[in-house]
């Protein structure tokens, strides 16, 4: 049962993240840049037990999983407007896979192991 809330409520978010947006373009991008999703993980996982460790190195992690993800949220809107909406969107996909594991390698000094 408790699997299929969380179906539920996340699936919700996204919905209304995306009906929010077709309205105003502002309210949607404030929404979707809010860490719902992550506090809701958090919440799952705290209900259902996890050690301290495990949910605190979930945020920990999630701050450095997001920081590569920022430039793909520039590039898009540029490489849509010259390309398409598929092509713009698959190429800055592709990018923030490759600047994430720049941004894996360059943390590795600071013994932070993102895979």
């Amino acid at each position: 049962m408790m699997l299929i809330i969380k179906y539920l409520l996340t699936a919700a978010i996204v919905v209304l993240v995306s009906e929010a947006a077709k309205r105003n373009e502002h309210l949607g991008a404030f929404l979707a840049s809010l860490p719902v999703v992550t506090l809701l993980v958090l919440i799952w996982l705290h209900l259902e037990k996890s050690t301290p460790e495990q949910i605190t190195n979930h945020a920990f992690y999630t701050f450095w999983y997001v920081v590569p993800t920022l430039p793909m949220f520039l590039i898009f809107p540029w490489l849509y407007y010259q390309l398409g909406f598929w092509l713009g969107l698959g190429l800055s996909a592709a990018m923030t896979v490759g600047v994430f594991f720049i941004w894996g390698w360059a943390l590795k000094p600071f013994g932070i192991e993102l895979w």
